[in-house]
């Protein structure tokens, strides 16, 4: 089977990290730490490439792809602000920083 292939069946996480020029960005991944490895080689996000390093700040739950990409979608259309605030404050359960 090939691993590249997503199933309905594979658990995301929804992540938040903060780039050199102090910039937000967000994602999804399957694996965080892998998803963040290759952000640290240049490999994926564009927009990451060039704002290099980045820092994890926060993480979501593991939840199915329809949910992690609404999650994703939602949070792509916060303020840089409001996302702050989202990291600093203490989440409902489900929630890790």
């Amino acid at each position: 089977m090939d691993k590249s292939k997503k199933s309905i069946n594979d658990l995301y996480k929804v992540y938040m990290v903060e780039c050199s020029d102090k910039s937000i960005y967000t994602g999804i991944a399957k694996d965080i730490d892998r998803r963040l490895e290759q952000h640290s080689k240049g490999i994926g996000s564009k927009y990451v490439r060039t704002r290099l390093p980045i820092s994890l700040q926060w993480s979501s739950e593991s939840m199915d792809l329809s949910q992690a990409l609404k999650m994703e979608h939602r949070i792509k259309s916060w303020s840089k602000h409001k996302k702050e605030q989202w990291i600093n404050v203490d989440h409902l359960d489900g929630y890790e920083r």
